[in-house]
Parts: C-alpha cells; sequence; structure tokens
C-alpha cells in the first residue's frame, strides 16, 4: 500500500500535497490548542522545567500561559498562510509557492532551533526538527516537479 501512494510522479505528488495539508491542518489545531488551553499543560510543564528547577512562582506561570496563548494565535496565523501556499502550489503547479513556504521554513527553523537548544528546551528542538524533517523533503521534491512540468 505504502509503495503506491508513490507509484508514479502525479500519484507521488498528490500524497505530498495531502502530506502538507494535514501538516498545515495540524498547525492549525496546535495553534488553536495553544491558544485556548491554558498553553497545553504538558508542553507548558515540559518547558517550565527547563527554566525552573523549584515550582513555577504563579507569577511566571501566568505570563507563560499568557505567551503561550499569544504565540498560538501567530501559529494559526502562520498555518493560514501555509493554507494559502499549499493550495495556490497545488492549483497551479507553482514551484515559487512551494518556494516561499520553504523559505519561510528555512528562516523559522533553525533560529527557533537555536534559540531552544540555547535555553535548553530540548523538547522544542525535538518537535522543531521533526516540523523540518516533515515539511522540507516534500517541498523540495515538489519544487523539483513542478519546475520540471512548466519546463519545454
Amino acid at each position: 500500500m505504502f509503495r503506491s501512494l508513490f507509484a508514479t510522479p502525479a500519484r507521488t505528488r498528490l500524497t505530498l500535497v495531502t502530506w502538507l495539508y494535514l501538516l498545515v491542518a495540524g498547525h492549525l489545531l496546535g495553534g488553536l490548542l495553544l491558544t485556548w488551553s491554558d498553553g497545553l499543560g504538558f508542553y507548558l510543564h515540559w518547558v517550565d522545567n527547563a527554566f525552573w528547577t523549584t515550582p513555577v512562582p504563579a507569577e511566571a506561570a501566568a505570563q507563560q500561559r499568557w505567551w503561550f496563548a499569544l504565540f498560538g494565535a501567530t501559529l494559526q496565523s502562520y498555518g493560514i498562510g501555509m493554507l494559502a501556499l499549499t493550495h495556490l502550489g497545488h492549483r497551479l503547479r507553482s514551484a515559487a509557492a512551494w518556494g516561499w513556504l520553504l523559505v519561510g521554513i528555512v528562516v523559522w527553523g533553525p533560529q527557533d532551533i537555536w534559540l531552544s537548544a540555547k535555553a535548553g528546551v530540548w523538547v522544542n528542538v525535538l518537535v522543531d526538527g521533526l516540523a523540518l524533517l516533515a515539511l522540507v523533503p516534500p517541498l523540495l521534491w515538489l519544487i523539483v516537479n513542478d519546475r520540471r512540468a512548466v519546463q519545454p
């Protein structure tokens, strides 16, 4: 079954675009959860442990929840941008749309990983690394494939 998802370039393209739509949905859902579920308690706990060896002071916890809620709204907005570029890339077979999506990820990823590692928030380094692995290879394939499709 897995092999059939990549049997032809057209099938591979559809599989990768569907994968990207799923990742977009994950960004939107993750953003909603961060904003409206008090910072995804378990994730907030992991981040707190990177900065506090004692129980987190109430004021610091409240500020962290506020930052998580703001980041959740930002993630929702980014997810909408991803949705637009994924839709345009898919419908127009646009290597440029895939390229712009890749540029945004390449600007975000290394910086986020570096800042997270510097702060010792290893769970974030792991999540970011997985996001890069999930996004970069499909986008590179789509850029090459869609660029080939429009060449004479």
